[in-house]
């Protein structure tokens, strides 16, 4: 039977990957968690690498397939995911990093204001996990999730988020760190979803995930870890001006495709002393 998943779900699924039992009712991803037992013995994830792309829906993944193997090569369990309305950024970025539903987290439409309710940050820092997220300068991400116990690396554009990440990802001292780009949502809305500007963007974004994916996976590759990738909401041209817009219910605004990726630890070769 096919379960078409919404935002909320990745809350619980990165809780459930941690081994960090809550009382919340949602359930995490399936297929994740199978995947997660199968490869790891049922064993938690040490390490975490969250890479969100702004507007990169269902309908440019199924398009441009050939594009996106990198990312499939890196996280192979992928899953089509229904965003949450309006299908603004705060909104669902709220959903999925709360696991609650915009009239449970309180932003229903476009505003940033900070969040008053549990995030899975706060989850995850009571757990004793390090987490930091690393944004484009007063973007949603980099707004809602403040006056939290966790570290926030506010960055002029995508490639100092990218730089910010290596740097990060080389000190080694991050249990979960969330990175986010934004190129593509900006250059759709001054032109088309299909510019030629908008194409670069995107492909750039996959570019990022990757550089970040094979640094991640050289400092962390004796650990059980997870690299994912996870949009927010598509796109689509609004007949009145001819560019790219969102917002609406219309699945193109609605459907997203959702990258995850499981790692065993290698042992080290290294003698115990």
């Amino acid at each position: 039977m096919f379960i078409m998943y919404s935002l909320d779900v990745v809350t619980p699924t990165i809780l459930d990957l941690f081994g960090i039992k809550t009382e919340s009712k949602n359930l995490a991803i399936v297929e994740i968690k199978e995947e997660r037992i199968r490869l790891l013995e049922d064993k938690p994830v040490e390490r975490m690498l969250l890479y969100s792309p702004d507007a990169m829906g269902e309908w440019l993944y199924q398009k441009y397939r050939e594009e996106f193997l990198p990312v499939e090569d890196i996280a192979p369990v992928t899953l089509e995911v229904e965003s949450m309305t309006p299908s603004v950024t705060p909104v669902c970025f709220a959903s999925m990093f709360t696991g609650m539903k915009p009239k449970d987290h309180g932003i229903q439409r476009y505003e940033k204001p900070v969040l008053q309710v549990e995030t899975v940050f706060d989850t995850l820092v009571k757990a004793g996990k390090r987490v930091a997220i690393v944004a484009v300068k007063d973007c949603s991400i980099d707004l809602i999730f403040r006056n939290r116990e966790i570290d926030y690396y506010s960055e002029p554009y995508d490639k100092e988020v990218e730089d910010r990440v290596i740097e990060l990802l080389k000190e080694d001292k991050y249990d979960l760190i969330l990175a986010y780009n934004q190129s593509y949502d900006d250059t759709m809305h001054s032109s088309t979803p299909e510019s030629p500007e908008s194409i670069e963007a995107f492909r750039e974004h996959i570019r990022t995930f990757s550089k970040l994916a094979a640094e991640f996976n050289n400092v962390n590759k004796e650990r059980n870890r997870v690299l994912a990738f996870l949009p927010d909401h598509g796109t689509h041209i609004d007949p009145d001006t001819g560019k790219g817009t969102h917002g609406t219910e219309l699945r193109e605004d609605m459907e997203v495709r959702h990258f995850w990726g499981i790692y065993k630890g290698e042992k080290s070769n290294m003698p115990d002393l």
